[in-house]
């Protein structure tokens, strides 16, 4: 996973250290810079495809601006400094640095960018190396000292040096900022140019029937964790669908015979919210690396707690690490800060008005003294992260 991302001169940002775990979450007030964070992540993660049009930064959910309001804004001197993002997983070190001409309709580009192997040429090299040894022992008449072992070795140890690397990018590769929105989910006709899933909800159905078809246990743990909602009794995607129709017969538990099921379209949002989450996390084919704006929305703030807590196994037992942004203090009672695979990050800004974070530590109580609520303890304003104007 990564384990620290660094942040220099983007939006509300001027400089910013992140340690993250494998499931994260960012409270804060309105314009504190939670989504600034999760764009910057975006920015950096865009770079390792060197895809950074407009429209490819859109699609991964960044508020693409003019290039100045990318920036940090606050010192004008700096208005043609770079953007740094830099990302950090264990020993291995990926930084990027953007600059923008500031001309109209031009892009950001990347300032250097050191030249990795691809996996493409990583198969190409084990399969030179596995040829390298095949032809070797078929003539039997060279010696561990000949050029040619030599070259082996050489290409071995350039492998390994470069394995992490690679497998990092992969994994920032996809990085997309889901904030899925009830139209979206509703209509199955819509997909994304960005698969399996768009950052919006598009290409849910070709999603979930992919899973049914390829993968019996996947489909089944989706269906399973949905009675999170009381009323669900299962859902299927029907035989006899036109080869235009995408639906899924979804049931209530509640009504009589004959009238128990119905699609998308009238199911409520609540459901459909859930449904995305849980595809998101169980799938194979979806990011190792996301992020979920607002993870609240249409969401009751009990479930909101459980919720959370299912994400949490389900992140762990499919490896996948996550950052949410939330203003639900009902996010925060599902988070075990005894677990370091979790975080809790108050975001905020300082007196001179650049984001900072302040991660929430679980502290021993007192003995005979009361436990409070994550939830309470935010509210109280213990954690920071509240409006200070009223």
């Amino acid at each position: 996973m990564i384990d620290n991302i660094e942040i220099q001169n983007f939006k509300s940002i001027s400089k910013l250290n992140l340690e993250i775990g494998r499931v994260n979450v960012l409270i804060g007030a309105n314009g504190s810079g939670k989504s600034n964070i999760l764009e910057a992540i975006a920015l950096g993660a865009a770079s390792t495809s060197h895809e950074l049009s407009r429209e490819f930064l859109s699609a991964r959910g960044i508020r693409v601006t003019e290039p100045n309001a990318m920036r940090s804004g606050f010192d004008m001197a700096k208005e043609n400094n770079s953007i740094k993002i830099t990302f950090n997983e264990k020993e291995t070190k990926i930084p990027f640095e953007l600059k923008h001409s500031n001309e109209p309709f031009s892009d950001w580009n990347l300032v250097h960018d050191k030249e990795l192997l691809t996996p493409d040429t990583l198969e190409q090299l084990e399969q030179l190396v596995l040829k390298l040894q095949k032809d070797t022992l078929e003539k039997k008449n060279l010696n561990s000292n000949d050029k040619k072992w030599l070259l082996i070795d050489d290409i071995i140890k350039d492998i390994q040096g470069q394995l992490p690397l690679i497998e990092t990018r992969e994994r920032l590769k996809s990085f997309l900022i889901y904030a899925p929105e009830n139209t979206f989910l509703r209509k199955f006709e819509e997909e994304s140019q960005i698969e399996p899933l768009g950052i919006k909800g598009e290409g849910l159905f070709k999603l979930i029937s992919t899973m049914q078809v390829e993968n019996k246990d996947e489909f089944e743990e989706l269906v399973e964790n949905l009675h999170l909602i009381d009323w669900f009794d299962g859902f299927e995607i029907p035989n006899d669908l036109k080869f235009t129709e995408k639906r899924i017969r979804v049931k209530d538990r509640f009504l009589e015979e004959g009238l128990e099921s119905f699609d998308q379209r009238s199911a409520n949002e609540g459901f459909l919210f859930l449904l995305f989450y849980f595809a998101l996390f169980i799938s194979k084919y979806t990011p190792k690396f996301f992020a979920i704006d607002n993870i609240d929305s249409s969401l009751n703030p009990k479930l909101c707690s459980e919720l959370i807590k299912t994400l949490v196994k389900l992140a762990k037992k499919y490896d996948k690490q996550v950052i949410f942004t939330t203003h639900n203090p009902a996010i925060l009672d599902g988070l075990n800060l005894n677990d370091e695979d979790q975080r809790l990050l108050v975001v905020f800004r300082n007196m001179n008005g650049y984001t900072k974070i302040k991660r929430v530590l679980k502290r021993e109580l007192p003995e005979g003294s009361t436990p409070i609520r994550l939830s309470e303890q935010f509210l109280r304003g213990y954690l920071g992260g509240l409006p200070k104007s009223f």
